[in-house]
């Protein structure tokens, strides 16, 4: 029969089209139709029938046919007949014996598939000694023997996917494993003692990494396995597949006192393993460098407890991971080691382990000389040091903060001020060597640039106080050469100790000039570093620098128009730092003198703009003024005027007409929006003359824009104008509830007119919104008209598929539900200085009830829909929260609203027994009273039903623009 006529041709046509170049909704199309062939009853048998085709059907095709039955396996197990359960495993065995000699990949996915099948299979009681008895007899099926010991562990321990009760997969997991353990490695040793092809065989260790957790470790180490285990990390054939099991061996130790006996033993044959790490440094070979360092790496976090009781004992373990990473030339290995010394140092920095702290500061004092030393950039004729390798640039980059997260660990046990010594020693020792050079070039500049990033890592860790090393280092920084890295470096590295120079004013203008001067380099990047180390100098200098206002506000006109975006936010900052000190009797003509040029540029900018560019820039710039009203924010008695608010007050008609002028662009009015919001947080209380008509503005904003930005402003001024006080009226918090109900019926008329997938971002902001105004008048809100269209279009919200306006409406209905209850969920001040909580008003109570009697049916549809389907992973806590709060409102009418929602599943998607133990369960745990455990049965059941019907199975992402490669 031609591969035409067989049943399966339709999908090795679609496999051909998703491995072809035809468009993409062609392989729309194909993948559609193979997804919904993998969740299909005709899969069973058409997948064995592609597998069996000897020559029709190619190795791509029959990996996808074996990744699909493991699926069907897993997930559909309750298509089939308990009947035929046999046949099924026959059939397996025979299928997985004629791939013996491979493909490897097909071989591995027919024991995945046999492993899961004996985990649901529970009156198979037989397994390994069948499947040893079918494939073990002939040499040339040992191969799927040991890949099927490989495999079962692993599964067995992700058994969770499997549609088994706990009590079942308690039970299998005991007969498969732990039952299994003697027979297991009684098999592994036979098989290692076979032949010197079997002790090198890597299947072997993979094997044995298994099952290290099933069988006790003290056999593995006293078995000829552990000799096995070392031969083979000493030799190459089986090295990675050793060094893995070696560590799966340390990672079982790990409670030290519990296996004493089997760390003295490994422990000799660990050292045994020191000769080899000079050997593959003089041999350059990094590969197998790295996977020894590894074994000591591992090693040591797993006996870390040890180390630091017995140094004495186990310092030589320590030397060798500190020999790893001297030896390593290539930084490929040495990175294995960095959680080693950190968890290290969280010990022996203890008072009570200050003995090993001694043994070990020569160790991490060497540690500092070696990661500094890994710092330096490589040699270069060119000033590509990475020869247009952008990829190894980025790795290097990341590389070099992670090793000063290494030298902060030293910091800590040897001290800030000897670390510090180390990278002066070496940037005083490039100035008498190569400083009389520097004129024109900077020679060896990696031998200076990388102490001076040492030093910027090691900042965090120096206390402001700190008078013995950084006195002599800060003048040298500023006297180094220009050359871009170093510069860079070297304002990088000033920027880092702002704090200890805010305690030391004596060399600030000497840092200052250097930072500034920066301003004008002819490197981009040293001119970001200048922005952002000015910013720190202004935001720790700040008292300091409060009477230097107006060159400061000079140097920030002439500046600010030549820097990047980011730089100028930056500079931004710190200019509204030191602004934040000034007298408030001077406050408002200081403001004005450094935000008058941003303003001015700003309106000329919005005259003129009429490409997308030219409004972005405008966006940026808006961004500015509101970093100052963001920063700018000191205390003021809530009797008196405040300074900004006057400035505020004046340049409010700017912001209006530039948002109303450009409201079709959203960069632009967010940011408006985004300034506003901030007048209220940062002046609180004072913004109240502004507030008819910033809500005015608000208002007609969203009626024009339907954009969010306008709601989550809105928000702010609910927030802080709710609470009815001395300085907030009672007509103040009616008007803001008004204006609150006015942009709701904006809302809602948008949803009417628009579907929810053009509208995600306003109904989050809405959601949000409304859970404050729930929080600060719940009782208008929630006794409102507009109660039962914000529940509908909570419920037509839910069928969004994005995650922000999900959580959004999930936390809304949540709040909304707790009002059910007797106490409502807010909390009152009394004289007395307590919170309580507030009694909920019975019509508050009853009016909830009834919208839930109303409302609560399509809800609860749209969240167990929601779990099933579409809803995001972090959605699931708050969908099953909404379910919960309505079966603990009205338990009998959910549950009937639940029972619906299931008996609509497609036919064959849930078996009806999985379907009946729900519903069961469910009116058990509400008749017992115990109506919160319905939560975890919803969450297990949906999860559930996702990963059978919904999650995509494996097989299909592998197939687009892939080809594979089949080993034997």
């Amino acid at each position: 029969m031609s591969a035409n006529q067989q049943p399966f041709a339709p999908v090795l046509s679609a496999l051909a089209t998703m491995q072809s170049n035809v468009g993409n909704a062609q392989k729309g199309q194909a993948h559609s139709f193979l997804e919904q062939f993998q969740k299909s009853s005709e899969a069973w048998t058409s997948t064995f029938a592609m597998l069996q085709a000897t020559q029709q059907t190619s190795d791509e095709a029959k990996l996808f046919a074996a990744t699909t039955l493991k699926g069907k396996i897993v997930f559909d197990f309750h298509q089939l007949p308990k009947e035929s359960h046999e046949q099924l495993r026959d059939t397996l065995l025979q299928c997985l014996a004629s791939y013996a000699k491979g493909p490897k990949p097909i071989r591995t996915q027919l024991c995945v598939c046999l492993a899961n099948l004996a985990i649901q299979m529970l009156e198979w009681k037989d397994v390994l000694q069948m499947v040893v008895s079918t494939l073990g007899s002939n040499r040339e099926s040992l191969p799927c023997v040991l890949e099927f010991l490989h495999v079962l562990p692993e599964e067995v321990t992700e058994g969770r996917k499997i549609n088994l009760t706990e009590d079942e997969l308690r039970d299998r997991t005991t007969e498969l494993l732990e039952d299994n353990a003697p027979q297991v490695l009684r098999l592994l040793t036979q098989y290692a003692e076979s032949s010197a092809e079997a002790r090198n065989n890597p299947q072997l260790m993979d094997c044995i990494t298994s099952w290290t957790r099933e069988i006790p470790l003290n056999d593995i180490v006293n078995s000829p396995l552990m000799d096995v285990i070392m031969d083979a990390v000493r030799g190459d054939t089986s090295f990675d597949a050793a060094v893995e099991t070696l560590c799966a061996v340390f990672k079982e130790t790990r409670e030290v006192d519990e296996n004493m006996s089997i760390i003295k033993s490994l422990y000799p044959r660990l050292a045994t393993l020191q000769p080899r790490i000079q050997a593959c440094a003089e041999e350059e070979d990094w590969d197998t460098l790295k996977g020894v360092t590894r074994v000591f790496a591992e090693a040591g976090e797993a006996w870390v407890m040890l180390i630091v009781r017995e140094p004495a004992q186990y310092r030589a373990l320590v030397e060798c991971i500190l020999e790893c990473c001297l030896r390593d030339r290539e930084r490929d290995a040495l990175s294995q080691t960095f959680n080693f010394w950190f968890e290290l140092k969280q010990y022996i920095t203890l008072d009570r382990y200050m003995e090993a702290r001694l043994q070990f500061v020569d160790l991490y004092s060497k540690l500092v000389d070696i990661m500094i030393g890994h710092l330096e950039y490589p040699e270069s004729r060119t000033n590509d040091y990475f020869d247009g390798d952008r990829e190894a640039e980025e790795k290097f980059r990341e590389f070099r903060h992670l090793i000063g997260d290494v030298l902060k660990d030293c910091c800590e046990v040897i001290g800030t001020t000897e670390c510090l010594q180390k990278s002066y020693v070496l940037i005083e020792a490039w100035v008498n060597t190569y400083g009389p050079q520097a004129n024109n070039n900077v020679p060896k500049w990696q031998k200076l640039e990388a102490p001076l990033f040492s030093m910027r890592a090691m900042g965090r860790m120096v206390p402001p106080d700190e008078s013995i090393m950084l006195p002599r280092l800060i003048p040298l920084i500023v006297q180094i050469p220009d050359h871009h890295k170093v510069r860079f470096q070297a304002v990088m590295a000033l920027g880092r100790y702002t704090e200890w120079t805010a305690k030391h004013p004596d060399t600030l203008q000497e840092q200052l000039n250097f930072i500034m001067a920066c301003f004008s380099h002819a490197d981009k990047e040293v001119i970001r570093a200048a922005a952002l180390s000015f910013k720190f100098f202004c935001n720790d200098c700040a008292a300091l620098l409060k009477d230097y206002m107006p060159q400061l506000q000079q140097f920030y006109e002439s500046n600010l128009d030549t820097l990047p975006s980011s730089s100028q936010e930056e500079v931004s900052e710190g200019v509204a730092s030191v602004l934040n000190m000034q007298p408030l009797d001077t406050l408002y003509a200081s403001f004005k003198s450094c935000c008058e040029p941003v303003v001015k540029r700003l309106m000329a900018m919005a005259q003129a703009a009429a490409e997308k560019e030219q409004k972005l820039a405008i966006a940026d710039r808006l961004n500015l003024v509101t970093i100052f009203i963001q920063t700018v924010a000191p205390q003021v008695e809530p009797s008196r005027p405040h300074p900004v608010v006057q400035y505020c007050q004046e340049i409010f008609p700017i912001l209006a007409a530039i948002c109303e002028g450009f409201v079709d662009f959203v960069p632009i009015v967010e940011r408006v929006c985004r300034c506003w919001r901030y007048m209220v947080l940062s002046y609180r209380i004072h913004t109240a003359p502004l507030l008819p008509q910033l809500a005015e503005k608000l208002a007609a904003g969203f009626t024009a824009s339907r954009q969010g930005c306008f709601l989550w402003a809105t928000d702010s001024i609910v927030r802080e104008f709710s609470d009815v006080s001395d300085h907030v009226s009672q007509d103040t918090t009616t008007a803001i509830y008004t204006f609150y109900e006015q942009q709701a019926t904006t809302f809602l008329r948008a949803l009417n007119d628009l579907p929810p997938e053009e509208l995600p971002d306003v109904i989050e902001d809405f959601f949000r919104l409304s859970a404050d105004v729930l929080l600060y008048h719940p009782d208008k809100l929630l006794l409102s008209n507009l109660m039962p269209p914000i529940l509908s279009a909570a419920s037509t919200s839910l069928t969004l598929l994005k995650e922000e306006p999900l959580i959004a409406t999930l936390h809304f209905l949540r709040d909304f539900l707790a009002y059910g209850s007797d106490a409502a969920p807010s909390s009152t001040f009394d004289p007395d200085g307590q919170y309580r909580n507030r009694a909920n008003p019975a019509p508050v109570r009853e009016n909830v009830h009834k919208l839930v009697l109303a409302q609560g049916e399509p809800v609860t549809q749209r969240c167990m829909t929601g779990m099933m389907y579409t809803f995001p992973a972090d959605c699931f806590p708050d969908a099953s929260g909404v379910l919960l709060a309505l079966f603990q409102l009205l338990p009998r009418e959910v549950a009937a609203w639940t029972a619906k929602t299931v008996s609509m599943l497609p036919e064959g998607s849930v078996a009806p027994q999985e379907q009946e133990r729900l519903l069961r369960n469910i009116q058990q745990r509400i008749e017992s009273g115990e109506v919160r455990r319905v939560r975890t049965l919803l969450q297990d059941f949906t999860n559930s039903y996702r990963r059978r019907n919904v999650a995509p199975r494996e097989g299909l992402g592998r197939l687009e623009a892939t080809r594979f490669r089949f080993a034997g």
